[in-house]
């Protein structure tokens, strides 16, 4: 088995009730505006979820399995490159949990199971924080932010 990376915690909170965060964890609307992907799923234990590209060419990006899910508080996630879904130990796994803090959440996104200096690891270290930006400045304000936050080492 690869050497594993620690695991990649990131938190963050958003002036919504949790039901409005799952939502926008889960709808295909809102992570095409927020994402670029369509997140594709029946979203229930078992399933099999894909990261499908928005732009009309229907590229799956990543796949994976509902491992866990209680909406609107918690979901885990197998999470793979397609060419890798056959490879189990090349498999990771992301658990999203939703608290309610006052009025609002505090979303907690662990991605475990990362094989130390991959791509997948590379990657997702910036992407996570740019993707939960962006998905917090769509729910908060109504908009998204300007493409450069992409741009990440």
């Amino acid at each position: 088995m690869p050497e594993r990376a620690p695991d990649f915690v990131y938190v963050i909170y958003v002036a919504a009730e949790p039901a409005t965060v799952w939502n926008a964890l889960i709808d295909r609307k809102l992570t095409q505006a927020y994402w670029g992907h369509f997140n594709v799923s029946d979203w229930k234990r078992g399933s099999r979820w894909e990261h499908v590209r928005s732009d009309g060419g229907g590229a799956v990006d990543l796949v994976g399995r509902v491992l866990e899910i209680d909406p609107p508080r918690r979901m885990t996630l197998s999470w793979a490159w397609p060419k890798d879904e056959a490879d189990a130990d090349l498999h990771t796994k992301v658990t999203f949990e939703i608290e309610l803090v006052g009025p609002q959440s505090r979303l907690t996104v662990t991605h475990s199971d990362l094989v130390a200096g991959s791509d997948m690891d590379r990657g997702i270290r910036g992407g996570w924080p740019a993707v939960l930006s962006n998905m917090k400045s769509l729910i908060e304000a109504g908009r998204v932010m300007t493409p450069e936050i992409w741009a990440h080492p």
